[in-house]
């Protein structure tokens, strides 16, 4: 390991301490954040009641506390903490914490994309002060955030043969047609020819609403689209539009409400962040 980097990693590994991958935006709450647990090496494994998993190198766990319950190492253990504000991920502590605790692989799929990125984002000398770690640090919340929700869908009960497919076709129909003012649940439900009384009946049962659902994958998208440099110059207003939402002031509402700042606020403290200044 390279001298300059050794810093960063004997205070996470030897002293307990926790990098924080970006801060909490304004108006959210310190505490509202999910922990990374990043395995290196030694012995440990994850017991969930009367099931005990052995971690290999590069396995991830998330969960609402860095010291995750259940968790048993040998003195060789040696793991890397990281902090990421829920706000990023798109997901509530409770909804983590209900499953008691998330284990992603580090070997496959997007697990394994997540780990070599924090580990990147850990052995980074100069990644709190540096452009290209400000940047670093935003792929790597949403790597981890594509990883949770993916973590969280596999924790979901299956829905009754058949309708899983059809609310998955749904969802992406939704995606592909965001920006489409016109989005109504009667459009929805005649893109996979169902009754629109059938429609709402799949998203209750999935503990949300189509409403809902709409509005948050539109709030989603305003807030990435907010924070890019290249959207500087954007008006909010315009941002709000392009994606679907007629009244500005309804857009505002919704986003203060959902995200505890304004959409102002929240594009200054974004530009604020991306010129050099570390996040954290």
């Amino acid at each position: 390991m390279p001298e300059n980097n050794c810093s960063l990693f004997d205070r996470t590994l030897f002293g307990g301490a926790v990098v924080d991958v970006l801060a909490p935006p304004p108006g959210s709450a310190p505490d509202d954040c999910l922990y990374v647990a990043l395995h290196l090496q030694g012995a440990a494994s994850l017991r969930r009641g009367d099931t005990s998993t052995a971690l290999a190198p590069g396995d991830l766990l998330i969960d609402t506390t860095p010291h995750p319950a259940g968790l048993l190492r040998d003195a060789e253990c040696r793991m890397l903490r990281f902090r990421v504000p829920c706000f990023y991920l798109g997901v509530r502590q409770a909804d983590v914490r209900r499953t008691g605790g998330l284990l992603a692989r580090g070997d496959t799929g997007v697990g394994a994309l997540a780990s070599q990125f924090l580990q990147t984002l850990a052995g980074q000398s100069r990644a709190h002060r540096a452009r290209p770690g400000n940047h670093l640090a935003r792929s790597v919340s949403d790597i981890v955030a594509i990883l949770v929700t993916e973590l969280m869908e596999q924790e979901t009960p299956p829905h009754p043969t058949g309708a899983g497919e059809i609310l998955t076709r749904l969802r992406e129909h939704i995606e592909e047609n965001l920006a489409d003012p016109d989005l109504s649940p009667e459009s929805i439900a005649r893109s996979q020819h169902i009754s629109v009384r059938y429609l709402h009946k799949l998203f209750q049962q999935d503990g949300t609403t189509v409403g809902q659902w709409v509005r948050q994958r539109r709030l989603d998208a305003c807030r990435r689209e907010l924070e890019r440099p290249a959207r500087r110059q954007t008006s909010v207003s315009a941002v709000a539009h392009r994606w679907g939402f007629v009244s500005h002031s309804h857009f505002s509402r919704a986003f203060r409400e959902t995200y505890g700042v304004s959409p102002r606020q929240w594009q200054a403290y974004a530009a604020a962040h991306a010129d050099g200044a570390h996040p954290a």
